[in-house]
């Protein structure tokens, strides 16, 4: 064979079955070689013992490195002359990173603008409306929907609109009041929801774009018809079919979203998702993404979504990633599989990474008191040089845990053998000392470009990083004497 010549790193601990894995991944475009640096665990160790310890075999193209290893990759390349790389978090993820060649997805693109409605703007103030809209843009929103209240007065329109285009932020106004729109056109607002061919004229009113709709429910040759004018005039727009609300008109909308870009395939077309997400008693996550997926094949340029629900109150993250991922795979010409785990909100794909033979096997090799917990297919497995159990209730382990009179170790073992039960019945990912990952709907505040970059967690002390979070928050605080050293 001539593939590419890989070393694989690792300690004695995951030796054997990182020797099982480079059997399986060995092919004529892969040649994987295992090299033991003769540590237990490769993800501790630090560059200077790698340069001292690691002797690579010969003609090796590349080394990879345990995903938690936290050591410097460039000066390990410069040293030994190879390409350095870094891994997966888990062995059973090495076949999937190998089968992208190892690269990270690109998130950074998209094609499908995301307006987010604030749907009662009517009842805030102005500077209530420009701090929901600053968080809205924070999760992902490219234009901030403000929706009208059928007979509610919005007297600070203009006010709201000067306010917000002050601030950065794209308007779009969502009214069924013609006088309202008519406003807000002639404040400067970008779009208008929505117009029909019986209320064109309040496009001639200012430069917003409109959003057009059918004069009636279903009417397609309405909407076509008001296309067909704005043409005419040479007047940017947006087209919306109306998505309709399962068992009143879903299916048949749907079609309509698909005829009109048969009829159309040039035309720039919007989604409103709200009748579907927000009438429908399901976790929005694998709804948007199945709606995501009709955006990308029909090319729609934008979607409207609506958090009114507590229940849907991640919709503009999940489409700000669903759009991403998307767009990655049609760029590939690939189903939106291993464009990142976004949308992976309750379930994973993989969701165990040891098999339960392989963690007594491992367990068999520990001799230090230390608990390690792993989820396995039979449960949650808690062990260290003492003894090997498996249960999945953190009840049931307890009992065994010898953590008298030690109550920061208590607590620790506490909050990971129940996280590792949530991981269990869920079928999530576990990884000690690591929080459960629930994809964008677990998310909290951090920028966009942290939001879809696959980093890694920094090294370090699980209640050692625990501490200096506390420090920043509050200086004088001070670290609890029985906090346990890291588990892993």
């Amino acid at each position: 064979m001539s593939g590419e010549k890989v070393a694989l790193v690792t300690g004695s601990l995951a030796e054997a079955r990182l020797v099982k894995l480079a059997e399986q991944l060995a092919s004529e475009a892969l040649q994987p070689q295992v090299v033991n640096v003769g540590v237990k665990v490769a993800a501790l160790m630090t560059a200077e013992i790698i340069e001292r310890r690691l002797k690579l075999p010969e003609n090796v193209d590349r080394a990879v490195m345990p995903g938690r290893f936290r050591g410097d990759l460039e000066r390990l390349s410069r040293h030994f002359g190879v390409p350095f790389v870094r891994g997966p978090e888990e062995l059973a993820d090495l076949p999937a990173f190998f089968g992208r060649g190892g690269v990270e997805p690109d998130l950074s693109r998209h094609d499908c603008a995301i307006f987010a409605e604030i749907v009662d703007a009517t009842t805030l103030d102005v500077d209530g409306i420009v701090e929901r809209a600053r968080a809205l843009r924070a999760e992902g929103a490219d234009v901030v929907d403000l929706g009208c209240m059928p007979d509610t007065e919005f007297p600070h329109l203009e006010a709201t609109i000067a306010a917000l285009i002050a601030d950065g932020c794209k308007v779009s106004v969502d009214s069924a009041n013609p006088d309202e729109l008519a406003r807000a056109n002639r404040a400067g607002a970008h779009h208008l929801l929505s117009l029909s061919e019986h209320t064109l004229a309040i496009a001639d009113e200012g430069a917003a774009v409109p959003v057009l709709v059918p004069a009636n429910p279903g009417d397609l040759d309405s909407l076509l018809r008001a296309m067909d004018a704005m043409d005419a005039k040479g007047l940017p727009y947006l087209a919306d079919p109306i998505l309709d609300p399962i068992h009143f008109g879903f299916t048949a909308s749907v079609v309509r979203y698909a005829e009109l870009r048969r009829l159309r395939p040039e035309a720039p077309i919007l989604m409103g998702i709200g009748n579907v997400t927000e009438l429908t008693d399901a976790d929005t996550t694998g709804i948007n993404a199945i709606l995501m997926g009709m955006i990308s094949e029909l090319r729609i340029q934008a979607v409207l979504a609506v958090q009114v629900s507590p229940h849907c109150r991640t919709a503009v993250r999940e489409f700000d990633r669903a759009r991403r991922e998307y767009f990655a795979a049609r760029e590939a010409g690939s189903l939106p599989q291993g464009f990142g785990s976004g949308l992976m909100a309750l379930r994973d794909r993989k969701p165990v990474a040891s098999t339960a033979a392989e963690i007594a096997d491992l367990a068999k090799e520990i001799r230090d008191r230390n608990y390690r917990i792993e989820v396995s297919e039979e449960g949650v497995h808690v062990f260290n040089r003492d003894g090997h159990r498996i249960a999945v209730d953190p009840f049931d382990h307890f009992p065994h845990l010898e953590v008298e009179g030690d109550a920061g170790h208590a607590f620790y073992l506490g909050v990971e053998t129940a996280r590792a039960e949530i991981a269990f019945r869920l079928g999530k990912r576990y990884a000690q000392d690591e929080a459960l990952k629930f994809g964008v709907a677990g998310e909290t505040a951090q920028s966009l470009e942290e939001a879809h970059k696959l980093s890694f967690k920094n090294a370090g002390a699980t209640f050692a990083e625990k501490r200096a979070e506390r420090a920043k928050r509050a200086p004088d605080a001070a670290a609890t004497p029985d906090e346990p050293e890291d588990q892993t």
